[in-house]
């Protein structure tokens, strides 16, 4: 006959060996294979980011008027040719105010190509248009197709060549351009509401940009 103390001894390691082996089994979390809620993991950051990719420098940035700021909406995270190089940039910045601020279009034109920068689309596309608020439209169609050989994506050349076609009465051809820009940046951004507007006027009248 087994001891009453054995037996309590025998039960109470049987007890200790269940508790052990219930706290060492696994535990599923709610949402079925790990996926709950992330649809395979979409909901934390991506793997692949550049990860300075968020403090990289910006693309230069236009004045925040209709028709002239360079959109980051879209269906490209950016549509516009960015400018790194700090010496650079500021040479750009230099002709841009002069452009936007001064109106100065002739010194304008020399400010960007003294840059040494005409394989970048910024550049190309404001030399088109200083050029086309000269009148000099021969000019201004070489670098705005320049631009565009550039960057096919370059949506404020787009925009500022179709006001180009405009002016020339080529509206079938600045419908073009607005179709392009639609496809690069949609419906909503400021390049596309800008040529639509300027679709809207009657032909011959004198456009702003």
């Amino acid at each position: 006959m087994v001891s009453p103390i054995i037996r309590l001894a025998v039960r109470g390691a049987y007890l200790a060996a269940l508790t052990a082996m219930a706290g060492s089994a696994p535990v599923w979390a709610a949402g079925g294979g790990g996926g709950g809620g992330g649809g395979g993991g979409g909901g934390g950051m991506d793997p692949f980011a550049h990860p300075s990719s968020s403090q990289s420098t910006p693309a230069p940035t236009y004045p925040s008027r209709s028709g002239t700021k360079a959109t980051q909406k879209g269906k490209k995270a950016n549509n516009q040719s960015s400018i790194d190089d700090p010496a650079f940039a500021a040479g750009y910045r230099v002709a841009y105010d002069t452009i936007y601020e001064r109106n100065d279009y002739l010194a304008a034109i020399a400010q960007l190509k003294s840059l040494g920068h005409d394989d970048n689309a910024n550049v190309a596309n404001l030399i088109g248009y200083s050029y086309r608020k000269l009148g000099d439209y021969k000019q201004s169609q070489v670098w705005y197709e320049h631009a565009l050989k550039i960057d096919p994506n370059h949506v404020l050349t787009w925009q500022y060549y179709g006001l180009w076609q405009l002016e020339q009465g080529n509206r079938e051809q600045a419908m073009f351009h607005l179709n392009r820009i639609a496809a690069i940046c949609g419906t909503d951004c400021d390049e596309y509401k800008s040529l639509a507007a300027a679709l809207d006027k009657p032909t011959g009248t004198a456009l702003a940009y």
